[in-house]
């Protein structure tokens, strides 16, 4: 997909006002425009459709990379690698799921600003197993929670906690915070005058950060649990629950009473029971594919 070469362009953090500015002016998406877009692309190649898709979600990309600031690395390459996780999401995006877009490609945009991140930075050399980068954006964090602050090696007790909170090997834990304790650019001033460090402005892992850091595979689970889940609900069921539980402005219960011909309480009823069904169908799905933790997102995601 060549729709990279008709981006928007950062070329640099001074045109970053810019830059966001110029993004705006791509419109959002309805849902059924999204919808007939992403048919036209998935069964026609039609890369205007492919195009509108992906400049209608460069502010989620602009959003997300905002987010990995800290890092020290250029902003405008971070936005250039969320933007390729845009396009490789757009490119495999299959819209009679019944899923937005938007969701789908969070995962593809996070992936490709991570494997960027740990690609540049210097103290990463090392492979790039899914606990291995769990501990280099979460150690750090782990480490404040239980007031870790030591220099050198942490204590045994400390290691031991940080690692079945990760739950990753406990050498795994020594090793990570020995790379990290070791590498200059971490603790490099920020200012000439010495005050501030670059590891005091690492992102900041706040509610749901976690989640949204796991590694690509277990997002792609989570999101096929939810989309087999799907299939257990009759077509009414399946349009209430869309309309009110997975889009970003949901529809009032009034609105689907006249659109069904029942009352308010009826669509109420009939979209409690559906969400019930589908957590039971999530949880079933994912305890197939072993995954336990990603049921218990899954359930918290459907539940906002």
């Amino acid at each position: 997909m060549s729709a990279s070469s008709a981006l928007p362009t950062l070329a640099s953090e001074n045109g970053l006002n810019r830059y966001l500015s110029e993004i705006r002016r791509f419109p959002m998406l309805e849902p059924q425009e999204e919808f007939m877009l992403a048919k036209r692309w998935k069964e026609h190649g039609d890369r205007q459709a492919a195009h509108k898709l992906v400049t209608s979600h460069l502010r989620l990309v602009a959003k997300i990379a905002m987010g990995y600031r800290g890092y020290g690395l250029p902003i405008a390459e971070v936005v250039s690698e969320g933007n390729v996780g845009l396009m490789q999401a757009v490119k495999r995006f299959e819209p009679d799921k019944g899923f937005r877009l938007a969701t789908y490609a969070m995962w593809w945009i996070k992936a490709a600003i991570q494997e960027y991140i740990l690609r540049s930075w210097s103290l990463v050399k090392m492979g790039t197993t899914a606990n291995q980068k769990k501990l280099f954006f979460n150690l750090r964090k782990a480490k404040g929670q239980i007031s870790a602050y030591e220099e050198g090696d942490l204590h045994p007790e400390h290691v031991k906690t940080i690692a079945t909170k990760l739950g990753v090997p406990e050498q795994d834990v020594i090793d990570m915070n020995r790379r990290l304790g070791g590498d200059s650019s971490l603790n490099s001033p920020l200012r000439q005058d010495g005050e501030g460090e670059w590891q005091d402005w690492l992102v900041d892992n706040g509610i749901d950060q976690e989640s949204a850091l796991v590694d690509e595979e277990e997002g792609s689970n989570r999101l096929t649990a939810l989309r087999e889940a799907l299939n257990v609900l009759n077509d009414r069921e399946r349009r209430i629950f869309e309309a009110r539980r997975l889009r970003e402005d949901p529809i009032t219960l009034e609105e689907l009473s006249g659109e069904f011909g029942v009352s308010r309480e009826r669509v109420r009823q009939i979209e409690v029971r559906a969400f019930e069904k589908i957590q039971e169908a999530v949880k079933h799905g994912l305890a197939q594919i072993e995954n336990p933790r990603a049921a218990r997102a899954i359930t918290d995601q459907t539940a906002l």
